[in-house]
């Protein structure tokens, strides 16, 4: 297949608010152009719908009927991130026909990883097929399930595209890709046939979740609070003792599987100071997991903004962090580009998930389209 213009679509479990738009050129195995990228903040109002929807979806627990606020959510998402398409390929002066398929990967409301005898289980809103009725073009959507069905993790998928920039950068397993969303995961090639990924822990969530529930807005920007804080060291190993971070990959986490509860009981910045450096802790013993530990690690998603865990990640996992711009990359746009970069997959039939990466049991195919 030759290169065709893809459109990718994210929107995070921290809940930041915003659609993350990116348009790439692409077969699914190189990107031959990245087109432009751009973020579509959502209404006040489905970000309080999703809000909403992420709680309602905890106490649900795949249990019984679906709730009702599901459809409703899946509705207003669908239309809202159908409209960012429009416009940003109407402003980077192309038409929907140009486009080949859009990625939807629709916003995750639950995920339970695998046990020893039972299935994972996952869960995704977005309708793929009225996406596809209101823009007119193939839609790629609902790209977990067939790996959780065959018995995968269903996460994380983005090692395929992570592979195929480090390619551009002809690293050779000295570099791996580090992403800070609300769960964070490493992507590991050694510029052969070895890919490896899995999430480390958490990254931005429980930190966000803490910050909002002392009233001090949304995030802990660039680190200012932890910064001003001391780490409880001694809550800190404790925290780390937990078995997720000495189990072998592949393996994932939901955003809720750690939360801001970690940091009972301790003040702000103390609280701040413990979750940040338990993320970078997390990561430095996911590194320790990896066939061989990387000396640089290139830095996307909402977390590399925050110059105390780039540091930390120095200080406390012992890996020089460059973020993603600092090799070229664009930081905010790769999960977006990624799922672009999937639906080209998708169309032509290519595994999107392997056995290293999801424990998938063997190459998968994944994605339903519709159109």
């Amino acid at each position: 297949m030759d290169p065709i213009w893809t459109v990718g679509l994210m929107t995070g479990t921290v809940l930041d608010g915003n659609i993350d738009v990116a348009i790439l050129k692409t077969d699914g195995e190189r990107v031959t152009e990245f087109g432009p990228y751009t973020l579509a903040p959502y209404p006040q109002s489905i970000r309080n719908l999703l809000e909403e929807t992420l709680s309602q979806a905890r106490k649900w627990n795949f249990e019984g009927p679906d709730p009702a606020i599901f459809a409703e959510a899946e509705d207003a998402l669908t239309l809202a991130q159908s409209e960012a398409v429009r416009r940003h390929v109407e402003a980077s002066g192309l038409k929907m026909s140009d486009i080949g398929v859009v990625g939807f990967h629709g916003q995750s409301v639950l995920h339970r990883a695998p046990q020893p005898g039972r299935i994972g289980a996952t869960r995704q809103l977005g309708n793929g097929q009225l996406m596809h009725e209101l823009l007119g073009v193939k839609v790629a959507f609902d790209f977990r399930s067939a790996d959780v069905r065959a018995g995968g993790q269903g996460a994380p998928l983005a090692a395929i595209y992570h592979q195929a920039l480090l390619r551009r950068l002809g690293t050779s397993g000295d570099t791996a890709v580090l992403n800070l969303g609300g769960v964070a995961n490493v992507t590991y090639w050694d510029g052969g046939d070895t890919l490896i990924a899995f999430d480390t822990g958490p990254a931005n969530a429980p930190l966000n979740d803490f910050m909002k529930a002392h009233g001090l807005g949304e995030m802990d920007r660039d680190g200012a609070l932890a910064r001003s804080g001391t780490v409880d060291e001694e809550r800190l190993a404790e925290l780390l003792q937990h078995p997720y971070f000495s189990a072998k990959p592949p393996k994932s986490l939901d955003r809720f599987d750690f939360t801001a509860a970690m940091a009972d009981g301790l003040d702000p910045p103390t609280g701040a100071a413990t979750l940040t450096a338990f993320t970078v802790g997390a990561v430095g013993k996911g590194l320790d997991l990896l066939p061989r530990r990387p000396k640089r690690l290139v830095v996307c998603g909402g977390g590399r903004h925050n110059s105390l865990i780039m540091e930390m990640l120095g200080t406390r996992a012992g890996v020089e962090a460059v973020p993603a711009e600092g090799v070229g990359w664009r930081g905010d746009a790769i999960e977006a580009e990624c799922f672009a970069f999937l639906a080209a997959r998708v169309v032509r039939g290519l595994p999107i998930s392997f056995p290293t990466t999801t424990g998938a049991p063997r190459p998968l195919q994944g994605g339903r389209l519709a159109g």
